[in-house]
């Protein structure tokens, strides 16, 4: 059966950590898709000015009742400064198959918030982010009873892909990242994503985190499960020894023709340091940004590096394959014992 689909956002902070703007605790602005009433009606819901939106992220309950009983959990990752809701294509079908699924946006690395380039260079905490969000998730008193806690996954996007496997135990080395790129002679302004408008800075900052230890740490949660990573960022940060601690399923998947991740050193290279870890390339003219929502007319016209796939490129049938896939994985899985 299909479950209707129903939505909610919850503001929820972590007070061990601060929020690099404006003071106080960090926010961790989470959006949930759960399974609802069947009769509680559905709205189109979209990214951007209301009057001209971006992105379609198609229909879901805002705030309907969660339907009875245990469901299993996923936690979504967004890209680097993305927002949770351009997964809402991968939200809404694994809420419709009977899943809880939350998505944060990562503090200082999300575009609901001003850019600031320790979002950016900071990426450790991202994992840290998903695992406070469960923590709070299953205190909450409407979702925590719901969660079947022997059943969580995790599934994320680009730099969220690097998240959601920081979860399984990968240990990134940011000395390791930088010397790929010095010694293949590339520049480390390469390391920028475009969505950085200083890469100078982030550079800087970059080379004084890979003398600290954080980013070596393992952020492993035990909690989690399975693990389901589109298009994987940082893979030339991880050598067999900061892959060698993962030890649950994994599947990764990506576009051959990804030119912000390139999968021979990103997805390939995660899944053939990683245990048995399944690996989808989607062959042809598939890049980076298939995997975020479907753009409407004007996000089109305003952000076409976002939202104007090569000519051959179906969007939705691609989205439609992914989901399927990360469907049958977390059945598979996450079955119950």
């Amino acid at each position: 059966m299909l479950y209707n689909v129903g939505w909610r956002t919850l503001a929820y902070h972590d007070q061990t950590r601060v929020d690099w703007r404006m003071g106080g605790d960090r926010p961790l602005l989470t959006h949930i898709w759960y399974p609802c009433d069947a009769l509680a009606p559905r709205i189109s819901m979209f990214i951007g000015p209301p009057d001209n939106p971006l992105f379609n992220v198609g229909e879901a309950a805002p705030d309907a009742a969660l339907t009875e009983g245990q469901f299993p959990l996923i936690l979504i990752s967004h890209g680097t400064g993305g927002i949770a809701m351009q997964l809402g294509w991968l939200a809404r079908a694994l809420a419709a198959q009977g899943y809880i699924v939350a998505g944060v946006n990562h503090h200082g690395n999300t575009g609901l918030e001003p850019y600031l380039v320790e979002g950016f260079t900071r990426v450790w905490e991202r994992p840290r982010d998903l695992s406070t969000v469960l923590d709070r998730l299953l205190d909450d008193q409407n979702f925590g009873p719901a969660i079947d806690q022997t059943r969580i996954g995790a599934a994320g996007f680009s730099l969220g892909g690097y998240s959601v496997l920081a979860l399984a135990g990968a240990r990134l080395d940011l000395g390791t990242l930088l010397a790929a790129y010095t010694d293949s002679g590339r520049p480390l302004h390469l390391l920028a994503p475009p969505e950085f408008p200083n890469p100078d800075e982030l550079i800087r900052q970059l080379e004084a985190a890979a003398a600290a230890s954080e980013h070596r740490q393992s952020y492993r949660d035990e909690r989690v499960h399975a693990v389901f990573a589109l298009a994987p960022a940082l893979g030339e940060g991880f050598s067999a020894a900061g892959l060698a601690e993962v030890a649950i399923p994994v599947l990764i998947m990506a576009g051959a023709a990804d030119t912000n991740t390139p999968p021979a050193a990103n997805a390939q290279h995660y899944a053939t340091l990683i245990n048995d870890a399944g690996l989808i390339v989607f062959e042809g003219a598939v890049g980076h940004y298939v995997f975020l929502a479907e753009c409407t007319e004007a996000g089109c016209q305003l952000i076409p590096e976002l939202c104007i796939d090569p000519a051959g490129v179906d969007r939705k049938a691609i989205q439609q394959q992914a989901s399927d896939a990360a469907v049958q994985f977390f059945a598979r899985q996450l079955a119950v014992n």
